[in-house]
């Protein structure tokens, strides 16, 4: 094994290199909202979950192979204790360029000034509704006032930039996309709208009867907005436009519509140490066992992230008419 020809690229048997890894940090959340987990979750116990250090262990390693973007999700991730410290030590690896968050903003208030200290260059916050009741309803535990306070206090935060992600449903919240675009521009942040991952059985909902493609929502926008479209292109599934006069971004996360698979460049590790090579496909890896059983072998480490590059998948299969292929819930995956 010490004679394994480390790689400085991630390349996958399709020719893509991986330089995206997404980090769950944690399977639990303050909130339950109803297109991420049911109701009543059952979370996994402690002892199941990679410790802070396994988790630091294992972003190295990618770090070391080409990564140079990782995303802390959960979950929520600012519910994991110890998570300022973990922030720390991953925003001192020098080959990384960009450390950033997804966040339900419910901690933010309180925290933002700590996480953008840590080395975290950009937020991303799930809001899907401006409206109380709505969101109450959505998110069955939220407080939509504690999230714009977080939204306000990481925007004095100095982060380089705050997105708002969207999940947009018929009949529940798509008459509010001119109102959500309309925020983000007040506040100069940007803002995502993703179509529903079919990931997990829920009882709250029919998948296919609440699907709104992102072709209905620009129609929507074009009452109200003039959206440029941008040609950089961050390598994730986002297409984006900018929103006339303003520094606004749109973007628009289209699984069903929009299959963004051909220039795939990211990863999952998930909170109990699986190598998710693919969000819509089962092709997966045990980290967490390699780390645990060979505790401290970097080189081990990385030859089995080598090695499962060849099984990252060509695309993924999503049908929202149909029950999901796909079982885990989108806070087992990382949001």
């Amino acid at each position: 094994m010490s004679d394994f020809p480390v790689p400085s690229q991630l390349i996958d048997r399709f020719g893509r290199q991986v330089t995206y890894l997404r980090v769950s940090v944690t399977d639990r959340c303050d909130f339950r909202c109803q297109y991420c987990m049911a109701e009543d979750m059952t979370f996994l116990p402690r002892a199941q979950i990679l410790t802070l250090e396994e988790i630091h262990f294992i972003c190295r390693a990618f770090s070391e192979m080409g990564v140079d973007k990782i995303r802390i999700t959960g979950g929520e991730p600012l519910v994991r204790k110890g998570i300022l410290d973990l922030l720390q030590q991953l925003g001192r690896i020098e080959t990384l360029n960009e450390l950033v968050m997804t966040t339900n903003a419910s901690k933010l208030a309180q925290m933002a000034d700590a996480i953008q200290a840590a080395g975290v260059k950009r937020v991303n916050i799930s809001l899907d509704t401006l409206d109380h009741d709505k969101f109450k309803a959505i998110t069955r535990t939220g407080n939509l006032e504690r999230v714009r306070q977080g939204i306000e206090a990481a925007r004095k935060a100095g982060f380089a930039r705050i997105k708002i992600n969207s999940v947009i449903l018929k009949n529940r919240n798509h008459d509010e996309v001119n109102e959500l675009v309309q925020f983000a521009v007040d506040h100069n942040i940007d803002i995502s709208f993703i179509e529903e991952m079919p990931l997990g059985v829920i009882d709250s909902h029919n998948r296919g009867e609440m699907y709104y493609s992102s072709d209905l929502i620009k129609e929507d926008l074009a009452t109200r907005f003039r959206l440029l479209p941008l040609i950089d292109n961050t390598g994730g599934p986002s297409v984006y436009y900018q929103v006339q006069g303003s520094n606004t971004r749109v973007g628009f996360i289209s699984p069903h519509s929009a299959n963004f698979c051909g220039n795939c460049n990211r990863v999952r590790l998930t909170a109990e140490g699986r190598l998710l090579l693919c969000l819509g496909n089962e092709h997966s890896v045990d980290l967490k066992k390699v780390v645990r059983s060979h505790p401290g072998d970097m080189t081990k480490l990385k030859k089995t992230i080598v090695d499962a590059m060849q099984i990252k998948p060509e695309k993924h299969e999503f049908n929202i008419h149909e029950q999901p292929v796909i079982m885990r819930h989108m806070n087992m995956t990382g949001g």
